[in-house]
């Protein structure tokens, strides 16, 4: 889709709304775990649902960031010959990849909402794993796309 375009704008336009639809799709994530976290004191009442369409949407927004917008980012670092962002991206892709794998744990274990015992410190966790995952993402971000804006306009 974005090999197509022309320009600098429209090439890297167009990962800023990829981009962005992807951010929103964390933000959603976030208000639902927002809203589990209240309710894992009394998991046994209405949880169900949320944690199921939390594990679905988490598995989603990290599916995208895996095969989409971080070979975006990249592609974007490479085309700007922008080593040392590639260089930094490198470790924080790497750190994320660390968060992948307890969030995955995560929607594992809760798949099948049997055992609700331990949600509110499995939360707890998760909720870690999220705030290292997204400043992670947040600074891969910045120095592989917004680091470029001003070439792109």
């Amino acid at each position: 889709m974005l090999d197509n375009c022309k320009t600098a704008q429209e090439r890297w336009g167009g990962v800023t709304d990829i981009i962005d639809r992807w951010l929103n799709e964390r933000q959603q994530v976030l208000v639902i775990y927002c809203q589990l976290s209240e309710m894992a004191e009394d998991p046994l009442h209405g949880t169900g649902e949320l944690l199921r369409s939390m594990c679905q949407l988490m598995v989603d927004y990290v599916s995208a960031g895996h095969f989409e917008i971080y070979d975006q980012l990249t592609q974007e670092g490479k085309d700007f010959g922008d080593e040392t962002a590639l260089s930094q991206a490198k470790k924080l892709f790497a750190t994320v990849d660390k968060t992948t794998e307890l969030i995955l744990d995560f929607n594992d274990k809760y798949q099948e909402i049997d055992d609700l015992e331990s949600l509110h410190s499995d939360l707890s966790q998760l909720g870690e794993t999220f705030a290292t995952r997204f400043e992670a993402e947040d600074r891969a971000i910045s120095v592989l796309h917004t680091a470029h804006n001003d070439s792109v306009n």
